[in-house]
């Protein structure tokens, strides 16, 4: 038999238990709310289209279905969630065209990652194809580790990691296979 004293003690430790688990759940759904609002975006936008301007030419053009800013966390970053087109100009005023899938930008260091179907073209023919590629801001540089399809006139190369500059005149490519016309 069980006292009175020892089925007391049993009921009682048996509500403290039940009072922390669901104290703990509470504090826990209260963690839970502090998190998420963290990365709730801190503005939202549909439908833009963005002009960036230097000394009054225009330097590039950012058309995006949604946009989404994270500026009040730790790290910020600017998200286009579904899809980016970025029409970047020389000082010549040549363009190169860039889209992908989605896009984000890290305001800290300039940086932009792209990631599905990106592709890069320009007024002389050239494709280049990856499913993720960087672009650095402040260098105008694209880099990427992953697989890749550049299309030029003169023929069609593949490779695992290339950079290169916004105009395609500097390219240092990794593991490349292909065909391209030689010029003499």
């Amino acid at each position: 038999m069980i006292s009175t004293s020892r089925k007391c003690s049993v009921l009682i430790a048996t509500i403290v238990a039940v009072v922390m688990l669901f104290s703990c759940e509470g504090n826990f759904k209260e963690v839970q709310k502090s998190t998420f609002a963290e990365f709730t975006p801190s503005g939202e936008a549909d439908s833009i289209n963005i002009k960036y301007t230097d000394s009054g030419r225009i330097k590039s053009i950012l058309i995006s279905p949604k946009m989404k800013d994270f500026a009040t966390v730790e790290f910020p970053f600017t998200e286009f969630p579904n899809g980016v087109s970025v029409t970047l100009y020389d000082d010549h005023g040549k363009k190169t065209f860039v889209s992908a899938k989605y896009g984000v930008t890290f305001k800290n260091t300039n940086l932009i990652d792209l990631k599905g179907n990106v592709k890069i073209t320009n007024e002389t023919g050239q494709i280049f194809e990856t499913e993720q590629l960087y672009f650095d801001q402040k260098n105008e540089w694209f880099y990427t580790e992953k697989r890749y399809k550049f299309t030029d006139p003169k023929g069609v190369s593949y490779g695992e990691g290339v950079d290169f500059s916004k105009d395609f005149k500097i390219i240092n490519s990794q593991g490349v296979s292909g065909e391209v016309e030689k010029t003499n």
